[in-house]
This record gives structure tokens, C-alpha cells and sequence, in this order.
């Protein structure tokens, strides 16, 4: 089983970026621990600022891949382009969100790629994407 895990902005600074929200683990460190839980998974991880690089890489996985998480950070709530990258490839996408969108800001309450995306994830902390992996792994 082949899954992408796309993160967006900001998400490379994970275990340094406002701990008391997002914890004091990379996303690196937490990667290899779900390497490890799931051995028979290739992960594909990718990470970018950059909302052109984050549609690129969903047409680079779209078509061949098995599962997609995306945390596509603060673009959630402003790119109409990655929800319509979504809407363009046949791999299905889970929608994850480290803290709670739904308790923040108002403006964060709205996401353009939860419609297009089989189901979403919030407020779980990293533990979201292993619960979208054990989603692809139901399957």
C-alpha cells in the first residue's frame, strides 16, 4: 500500500512552532514512528510553504497512490486551487488538521477541501494522521 502524506505551510517547524498547540515532536520523528508501527506501508512524505509545489505534488501522486492525508495548513481555508487539485485526482484524500479548526479563529472554521476530500480530521493532534492511515488501511 502506497500513501502520501502532504503537509503545508508552517508544518515544518512541528516541535518548535507553539509547542502548547502542536507539540514538541517533528514531523520527522513522528514519521519514523509510524515507519516502524506500519512496516508494510511505503510513505511518500512531502512538505512545502509553497501552494503551487502542494498541487504539484497532488498530481504526482492523484492517479497511483492508494491514500493521500493532507494537512494543508492556514491554505485549508483560502485555496479554491487545492481543492480543485483534489477534485482532479482519484486518489482519495483525508483532510487532517493538528489542532481543533473548529476552536480557533473564525475564519479557520471554514475549509475549501473538506467537500472534496472522503473524510476530515480535527483537533486529534498527530494522532490524526494515523487514524487517516488506518482509515486507507480498512479499506
Amino acid at each position: 500500500m502506497k500513501i502520501a502524506i502532504i503537509n503545508g505551510p508552517n508544518l515544518n517547524l512541528l516541535g518548535k512552532r507553539e509547542p502548547n498547540v502542536y507539540g514538541n515532536l517533528s514531523f520527522e520523528e513522528f514519521l519514523k514512528e509510524l515507519m516502524l508501527k506500519y512496516p508494510k506501508i511505503e510513505f511518500n512524505y512531502f512538505q512545502s510553504n509553497v501552494e503551487g509545489e502542494l498541487i504539484n505534488k497532488l498530481h504526482e501522486v492523484g492517479f497511483t497512490f492508494d491514500g493521500i492525508i493532507l494537512n494543508a495548513g492556514g491554505y485549508t481555508h483560502t485555496s479554491v486551487a487545492i481543492a480543485d487539485a483534489i477534485a482532479a485526482i482519484k486518489t482519495p484524500v483525508v483532510e487532517v488538521h493538528i489542532s481543533n479548526i473548529f476552536a480557533r479563529e473564525d475564519f479557520r472554521h471554514v475549509s475549501f477541501l473538506g467537500s472534496k476530500c472522503v473524510g476530515s480530521i480535527s483537533g486529534l493532534g498527530l494522532k490524526g494522521y494515523e487514524l487517516a492511515l488506518d482509515y486507507f488501511i480498512s479499506k
